[in-house]
């Protein structure tokens, strides 16, 4: 029999190697040290997975069993050392069987390889072979191989998060490592949940939670944190899961056994996450107007603009740099506009709202609205209160400040074609923000709770970009309480609780629009900043609208017109109406647009509204 082989622990491959080759040789197997395995200088991969051992608490024999299947996935000459000592029976993947009797005097069986910690944690995987548990194989993922070695191979479903485009203002980075410091003192699991409604900024600041723990993230996908806890482990990477909540939807998040260490979770403004171990929250706050302005100009705006734009748009960082990509290049031979180039580049589109709602484009001044000299007072009020939204309450008392929340909520009410959407147009284009109308069909639902995901969804998306929100005909959405006579007006009171609170806490613009005030819940009034009654008008203020429609080109005396002004008493949609049937008969038969024309458009009218026309004569 050969003499005991005891080589310098240098290396557990050696070591495991060398058992192996005793085993080739029937000669005896070399002794274990007895303080265990303490390696003098291990490579690099070794004292990774050393380290790894010490983490899950590897038995020796476990820390021998993974050093060969290392080995084997990164040397050949030691996948065909391992296919000669296993065959016929084997391949170039050690069975259990054989690492149960290669390391049995570390204390390692078949059935303690099999359910130990290094199989558990993933260090080790059984093959899927139809054969007893000894002559099933046994390998070491190639992504924690990767891993050990120093190289970056992510698993199948998992992405390693690159460095972001959004760029960060200098506070949000120091509360960053102000997180990381926090969840770097704790001994054991625990989780952030970073919660915005922007994905790129929320991704953006898990990088820099992750880079000031020394650490890159992963997004795991749909995979679960248990799948993959030993190549985070190895990599060093701090786990990413996305979490899509709803109102009164949970994230229940399990203990990610044997791992351990901090985890990020990106979530919006609503739902819950639950876990056995400490879970932080973090509501990422929108940046001051002068870290707007820094953000702008770091995007590559000149000073005034940036400082406009920082003034005009109370965006967070995500959405100033989805904005930025879009900037159009600056035309050559001409001097740049940044502020065109910033509409622009607004103008084009808000993501994820335009998968939500409907932009209306239409542009629409003063000169196009026909009102009473009071509501247009009122509406120049709404427009200064959007633009001082901001810091409206940096001056008043601590009492305001304390619950002050920058977001503008106005109901417009009146009868159809008063013209509350076209104030509401105007309204956007005097503040300089795009208009998006809700589309209330798609809002609601018949299943509990989807309507409230829905608006909460469209909300967010909307203080995200920092537009006019529109809600037409909202009393079906914020309708009245009633009395509970079953469960179905249960369910709809606490269905109209949360959106009467939800848009309260909403920090955009919102613009609500009803035929009737009445139809909405009085506690709904306290939450509105504004209430614009939108009255039918009298006739003078219907001969402006008629002149305002018709235009220049007619052949209407003054007579005809007072006389529409006097005899139709109808509200400037309906006028709308009347003047484009009439252009087409005058169209159709060659000649400018006449009195005739209009009397017969409006009977059509009248008729539509079940009403009969008025004499018409001028």
């Amino acid at each position: 029999m050969n003499a005991p082989f005891a080589p310098p622990l240098e290396s557990l491959r050696g070591l495991a190697l060398a058992a192996l080759r005793a085993l080739c040789d029937q000669g005896a197997m070399p002794p274990l040290p007895a303080d265990g395995l303490h390696l003098r200088d291990p490579p690099p991969e070794e004292a990774r997975l050393i380290a790894l051992a010490a983490e899950f608490g590897l038995s020796g024999g476990e820390l021998l069993a993974a050093a060969l299947c290392l080995a084997v996935e990164t040397d050949p000459q030691a996948a065909r050392l391992v296919a000669a000592a296993q065959a016929p029976v084997g391949g170039a993947r050690p069975l259990a069987g054989l690492l149960a009797t290669l390391f049995a005097a570390a204390g390692l069986d078949t059935i303690g390889l099999v359910s130990g910690p290094a199989c558990r944690a993933g260090l080790l995987v059984l093959g899927d072979e139809a054969q007893p548990l000894p002559e099933r194989s046994v390998a070491m993922p190639p992504a924690v191989v990767a891993a050990l070695c120093g190289r970056s191979l992510a698993p199948d479903g998992v992405t390693i998060l690159a460095e972001p485009y959004v760029r960060l203002p200098e506070r949000l980075l120091a509360e960053a490592r102000l997180w990381a410091e926090r969840l770097a003192a704790g001994d054991g699991v625990a989780a952030l949940v970073i919660r915005t409604a922007c994905a790129a900024e929320a991704e953006a600041t898990a990088v820099a939670v992750a880079a000031a723990l020394d650490r890159k993230a992963a997004d795991l996908g749909v995979a679960t944190l248990a799948a993959h806890g030993c190549w985070l482990a190895a990599a060093g990477m701090v786990p990413l899961i996305r979490a899509s909540l709803g109102p009164g939807d949970t994230l229940r998040l399990a203990a990610p056994s044997p791992w351990r260490g901090a985890m990020l979770v990106l979530a919006g403004g609503e739902g819950v996450v639950e876990a056995p171990f400490p879970v932080l929250d973090w509501p990422l706050a929108l940046p001051s107007e002068q870290e707007r302005a820094d953000l702008w100009r770091r995007a590559g705006l000149a000073q005034a603009a940036a400082v406009r734009a920082a003034a005009t748009y109370r965006q967070g960082a995500g959405r100033i740099a989805e904005i930025a990509a879009r900037l159009p290049l600056p035309e050559p031979g001409r001097e740049a506009d940044d502020w065109q180039r910033l509409a622009t580049a607004v103008d084009s589109g808000t993501g994820r709202l335009d998968t939500l709602a409907r932009r209306s484009r239409a542009t629409v001044g003063r000169r196009d609205l026909v009102l009473p000299g009071a509501l247009g007072d009122q509406l120049d009020l709404l427009v200064r209160r959007i633009a001082d939204r901001g810091g409206l309450a940096d001056d008043l008392g601590a009492a305001l400040r304390a619950r002050y929340r920058p977001g503008v909520r106005a109901l417009f009410t009146g009868e159809s074609g008063t013209g509350k959407t076209l104030a509401a147009h105007l309204i956007a284009c005097e503040t300089g923000l795009p208009l998006y109308r809700v589309d209330l069909a798609a809002m609601t639902s018949k299943w509990i709770g989807e309507t409230e995901k829905n608006v909460s969804t469209v909300l967010d998306a909307a203080q995200h970009a920092d537009v006019v929100l529109f809600f037409d005909e909202a009393d079906s959405l914020f309708g009245a309480r009633t009395d509970v006579a079953d469960s179905h007006d249960r369910f709809a009171n606490a269905q109209t609780n949360y959106l009467l609170q939800r848009i309260e806490d909403f920090e955009g613009v919102a613009i609500l629009a009803t035929n009737s005030r009445d139809r909405f819940d009085p506690a709904f009034a306290r939450r509105l900043d504004f209430i614009l009654s939108f009255p039918l008008p009298d006739a003078a203020a219907r001969r402006a609208l008629w002149c305002a429609h018709l235009g220049e080109a007619h052949a209407l005396a003054p007579a005809e017109l007072d006389a529409l002004a006097l005899s139709l008493d109808l509200a400037g949609g309906h006028i709308r109406n009347i003047v484009l049937a009439a252009a087409v008969r005058a169209r159709s038969a060659g000649r400018p647009l006449a009195f005739a024309d209009l009397a017969a458009a409006a009977a059509e009218e009248y008729a539509k509204l079940g009403r009969s026309p008025p004499p018409l004569a001028p």
